[in-house]
């Protein structure tokens, strides 16, 4: 089961966080069909944010056919995001270890880490555009 987070830095809604890492989740192959979100109870204690919040997220992947929910019982997965590059993810995932292993020793602390990560990654991605 996930087990949500929130980033009050981020300046990302926290509903919007929420349906962001069941994506996540459903892209990485962490989540399948069938398997049951927190309920909205479990998440507002946990997080200690607004049910309507939990509400708002939920509806917003339902909308988009990637859970239903069953009164009474939960929300479910209804479909995941995963391709073919899931075989991919073990690999990248030990270089990008190895690689975050060596910006810390090098000394950077996690907002640099991401800092320098988020920059790199937009800028490539604007050069691929470009």
């Amino acid at each position: 089961m996930i087990e949500f987070h929130l980033d009050g830095r981020s300046g990302v809604s926290p509903y919007l966080q929420l349906v962001r890492q069941v994506r996540q989740a459903l892209r990485l192959g962490l989540l399948r069909e069938g398997d049951q979100l927190p309920t909205v109870k479990e998440v507002v204690t946990r997080l200690a944010i607004n049910p309507n919040t939990v509400l708002k997220a939920y509806r917003e992947l339902e909308h988009e056919g990637l859970v239903a929910a069953r009164p009474g019982v939960g929300t479910f997965v209804t479909r995941t995001l995963t391709d073919a590059s899931l075989a991919a993810h073990g690999p990248l995932r030990q270089e990008l270890r190895r690689w975050l292993a060596k910006a810390r020793r090098a000394g950077l602390d996690e907002e640099s880490i991401e800092a320098l990560f988020t920059t790199t990654f937009r800028n490539s991605a604007q050069e691929e555009i470009a």
